[in-house]
């Protein structure tokens, strides 16, 4: 079979979706081990964890996922403020679902494991943001070379 552009989109979006999983746990251990481990305090912990997963994000992608060979400055400025906008898109999109949603009374347990509105909302918009955020980047961002 031939590499079609939509088989492309859909093997970069499953590079992306992998860098997304190796965001968080280098978010996670960072802010582990300045609290934990380190002392250091924890919103200082949580900003410094962030940080290190967008750096993380920006680099693999840059390089693995989107293969772009662009001044990285200009990327990195783009991929920061691309972050901040999918971010809001999320955040209203959470926001909206528990104000103006019937998710806002939602509950249910499954398993012993209790389930809410905010919760399904939360999932649903981390869909969202990434979603956004792959397009974002995939247009905005960088510049793939293939």
């Amino acid at each position: 079979m031939t590499n079609t552009p939509s088989r492309k989109e859909a093997a970069r979006f499953a590079k992306f979706l992998a860098v997304g999983v190796m965001n968080t746990l280098v978010t996670l251990v960072v802010i582990f081990l300045l609290h934990e481990a380190a002392g250091v305090g924890e919103m200082l912990s949580n900003l410094v964890g962030y940080v290190a997963g967008l750096v993380n994000s920006f680099l693999w992608n840059r390089r693995w996922v989107f293969r772009s060979s662009g001044p990285a400055a200009g990327e990195a400025l783009r991929f920061a403020l691309g972050f901040g906008l999918c971010y809001g898109i999320q955040a209203l999109f959470v926001w909206g679902s528990m104000r103006f949603s019937p998710l806002s009374g939602f509950e249910a347990v499954a398993a012993g494991v209790r389930v809410d509105g905010y919760a399904v909302a939360t999932i649903l918009g981390m869909g969202l943001y990434t979603m956004v955020n792959f397009i974002y980047n995939r247009l905005v961002t960088f510049r793939p070379a293939d």
